[in-house]
């Protein structure tokens, strides 16, 4: 079997980067594969090229690395596009946040719901469609795997506006489950937990002893009653008002409700997301200087990405415990033309969804009630339409004033006009 050609966009990401490598490069399944890294700023392609050149050599794996900022010269022949990109990530999250403040509007993390999610996709999705209309001219028989943000609203434009096959994945569940542990007292590979609804805003169904079949969900019930207050207050109350437990953490589960302030009116905290940066190109240069043990770092993440493209080039089948899906009924209570996170099982044959059924109503009740904002933000992103972005707006349940809405659709389209525009 021919090894698969893999490009990695948006290679010079400090978020998702080093993790993508540890799996590539501890996965023997990929030896003599091609991986081909594209990234606009040449100072973090370098940088990730130099580090991927000696893993390659440390690890055997003999692949093929290429290297280049137009991903036009490497698509040719792809079989996965791998895309963790990011348009000015910090710098237009702080306007994503501090412009709907200004107005009023009481939010928190302004990533994937509310108004800083609309222009999260306004400015995210045209870049999206042009490069899975790129594939389409030279590789479109690929997959397209997604870890950019907002990724609900990203599955749903690829699904909508292109032929491409596309899944987005999320680390969520799986740092999600530490979580669960600390509440139950257990190891998290005791148990698995089953999971559906839409990224950052899941509801577990079930959570079952992985030897023994046994529900331990009156478990958690009786543990969470009295663990410790502080710990996920937000999600716990919504848990006692809706009878599951949402995921992933207090602050993603918030952006979606018009009460998700009680969450924390804080916003992102990008000062320690900049000390984390400064600690991956750390970690990158002990890596590079052999301060670092190769044999003891060299091993997979959280993320499932790699799982999921060996599973399909490999016909080797495996549960994924959840992916971001254009709906088509697998989440039945939901309409088709939305995302939604769910498990899969992917093999030779591609994605195969977990078709879900009878969740309680109050939670689909929520869920739907961001299938407007979904569908609008992902149709003015297309279109590049002032007024869809606004009717976007103003069917999402975090804004609470139709004055508030204007001003933030005009200040913020000033802000991301550069990349906002008509792209299908």
């Amino acid at each position: 079997m021919k090894q698969p050609k893999i490009i990695f966009i948006g290679a010079g990401s400090m978020s998702f980067g080093i993790k993508t490598f540890r799996d590539i490069f501890s996965c023997t399944l990929l030896k003599g594969s091609t991986l081909c890294l594209v990234d606009i700023d040449q100072t973090n392609l370098e940088r990730m090229y130099t580090l991927a050149c000696l893993l390659n050599e440390k690890s055997g794996m003999e692949l093929r690395i290429e290297k280049t900022t137009d991903r036009r010269a490497v698509l040719e022949g792809a079989d996965f596009v791998i895309s963790s990109l990011a348009i000015e990530r910090c710098e237009l999250w702080k306007e994503d946040f501090r412009v709907p403040c200004k107005y009023g509007i009481r939010h928190g993390l302004a990533e994937n719901g509310g108004p800083g999610a609309l222009f999260f996709t306004m400015r995210t999705i045209p870049v999206v469609l042009d490069i899975v209309h790129d594939m389409e001219k030279l590789c479109p028989n690929a997959w397209f795997l997604n870890f950019s943000n907002p990724e609900s609203r990203v599955v749903l434009a690829v699904n909508r506006y292109s032929k491409i096959k596309c899944i987005g994945l999320c680390h969520g569940i799986t740092s999600f489950r530490g979580r669960i542990a600390k509440i139950m007292d257990r190891d998290p590979e005791s148990f698995e937990v089953f999971t559906a609804g839409m990224n950052h805003f899941q509801w577990v169904l079930s959570i079952h002893d992985t030897t023994t079949g046994e529900d331990l969900y009156p478990l958690f019930r009786e543990k969470e009653k009295t663990y410790d207050s502080a710990y996920m207050p937000y999600s716990r109350k919504m848990f006692h008002f809706f009878g599951l437990f949402p995921t992933p953490s207090d602050d993603h589960l918030a952006e979606y409700q018009a009460y998700g302030y009680e969450a924390g009116e804080e916003g992102f905290d990008f000062e320690e997301d900049n000390r984390e940066r400064i600690r991956n190109r750390q970690e990158i240069a002990d890596i590079m200087s052999g301060k670092i043990d190769l044999k003891t770092w060299l091993k997979p993440s959280d993320e499932q990405v790699i799982n999921v493209l060996t599973a399909i080039h490999f016909n080797i089948r495996r549960n994924i415990p959840s992916a971001i899906v254009y709906n088509d009924g697998a989440l039945s209570q939901l309409p088709d033309d939305v995302a939604v996170e769910i498990p899969i099982t992917a093999d030779g044959d591609g994605v195969h969804k977990r078709v879900v059924r009878n969740m309680p109503d109050g939670i689909i009740g929520a869920l739907n009630m961001q299938v407007s904002a979904q569908r609008l933000s992902v149709k003015a992103a297309a279109l590049g339409s002032r007024e869809i972005a606004l009717q976007a707006l103003l069917c999402d349940p975090v804004i609470n004033s139709t004055e508030a809405a204007v001003h933030i659709v005009d200040d913020l389209f000033e802000v991301n006009k550069q990349y906002i525009r008509k792209c299908i």
